[in-house]
């Protein structure tokens, strides 16, 4: 690939997916579940992962509600497995 002084080099495009899992496999599973609520196209997921963030964020007024913060997020996580095989 050549090098032109004006500017910088070509990257490979990266993508939300390839974001998500290079958050996902370098440890940062919430940082993955930050990337995956935003998607559009999220499927049976949407609304197990969306709420695992939400809960994460918040998770008092989750509390407050009467659900179990932890549970929402590790029931979102076990979604991102499933939709991404993780």
């Amino acid at each position: 690939m050549p090098r032109f002084p004006d500017h910088p080099a070509i990257h490979p495009m990266e993508t939300k997916l390839s974001k998500l899992k290079a958050a996902w496999h370098g440890g940062d599973q919430i940082g993955a579940l930050r990337i995956a609520a935003q998607f559009p196209r999220l499927g049976d997921a949407k609304k197990t992962i969306t709420q695992a963030w939400a809960a994460a964020q918040n998770p008092a007024f989750y509390r407050q509600l009467g659900h179990d913060p932890e549970q929402l997020v590790n029931d979102g996580l076990e979604a991102l497995v499933a939709r991404y095989e993780l």
